[in-house]
């Protein structure tokens, strides 16, 4: 078990350098033709990802294409918000608000799940949104569109994570991996035909990092929960704000006030009690970064 905790926190510490490869970016590229070469870079992956028996045509087919598509849109959705955020906002805000996405799974999961939830995981929801008011403190700042994109990011993701539960234990890995994978492309993809901006030698480093550590960090997920259970692996994403802070003071010289390190306290730790009380969270969802 301690191997899969340790492969976990190696996973999402190859997401904040991917995050921060993108932050590096400063909008140099559309943010949709930033996640299409992201998810091109990730296809990569395939080979480590599908298990014997597995066939490619599995990464599209699913036995509920339904729940195949709400992924797949949802994980395009979820990427081109999570870039737009990283570019507007420091890399710590823009984690403490897409670390909502566990109080928007509780939300949704009891409309759409018919899930019972007792007053600790409400009394987590209200102190989320208690945290998220503290960090924007709306009518105190300017909030922009990438405080916009964050929340999106997580409500996509969230969105994309009860799709999954719905499908329980039907879908095969690869086809879980394939939607997170092959929505992005699709859709970034389609919206960077008519306004194609070529990379030059810079960018296309930092596209290049930021596919093959997300690449990288899909393969790590993988095997993390291969050697303990997901309930142990999830809270392990939280380290990322610790790189969020180092990336963000030490590479682009952000500074958080003490109102929004005291917000973004009270985010992480209602999303941490949430995810310990849910007990079981699947782990192919992490803000749907292309998994």
């Amino acid at each position: 078990m301690r191997k899969g905790v340790i492969l976990g926190f190696a996973c999402y510490a190859a997401y904040a350098i991917s995050d921060a490869c993108v932050k590096s970016l400063h909008g140099a590229l559309p943010a949709y033709e930033t996640v299409f070469f992201g998810a091109l870079l990730c296809l990569g992956a395939l080979p480590l990802i599908r298990s014997p028996g597995d066939r490619l045509r599995d990464v599209v087919i699913a036995n509920r294409p339904g729940l195949w598509w709400i992924r797949a849109v949802t994980g395009g959705i979820c990427n081109i918000a999570a870039v737009i955020a990283f570019t507007l906002l420091p890399m710590a805000e823009t984690f403490a608000l897409i670390f909502l996405m566990p109080i928007f799974v509780t939300l949704l999961s009891v409309v759409f799940l018919k899930e019972h939830v007792g007053w600790r995981r409400w009394t987590a929801v209200v102190t989320g949104f208690v945290g998220v008011l503290v960090v924007l403190r709306p009518g105190f700042r300017e909030l922009g569109f990438g405080h916009f994109a964050a929340i999106l990011c997580g409500l996509s993701g969230a969105v994309s994570m009860v799709a999954m539960r719905l499908a329980g234990q039907h879908e095969k890995r690869i086809s879980l991996y394939g939607a997170g994978v092959i929505g992005p492309l699709l859709i970034g993809g389609l919206l960077m035909l008519p306004h194609f901006v070529w990379p030059d030698w810079h960018a296309w480093l930092l596209l290049l990092g930021y596919g093959l550590m997300q690449g990288l960090a899909g393969v790590l997920l993988m095997l993390a929960t291969l050697l303990a259970p997901a309930n142990r692996i999830a809270p392990t994403q939280y380290s990322q704000m610790l790189w969020a802070i180092g990336f963000g003071y030490w590479l682009f010289g952000d500074r958080l006030d003490w109102p929004m390190l005291i917000g973004i306290a009270l985010i992480l730790g209602a999303g941490m009690f949430t995810l310990v009380r849910e007990g079981q969270v699947t782990p192919w969802w992490r803000r749907q970064k292309l998994v």
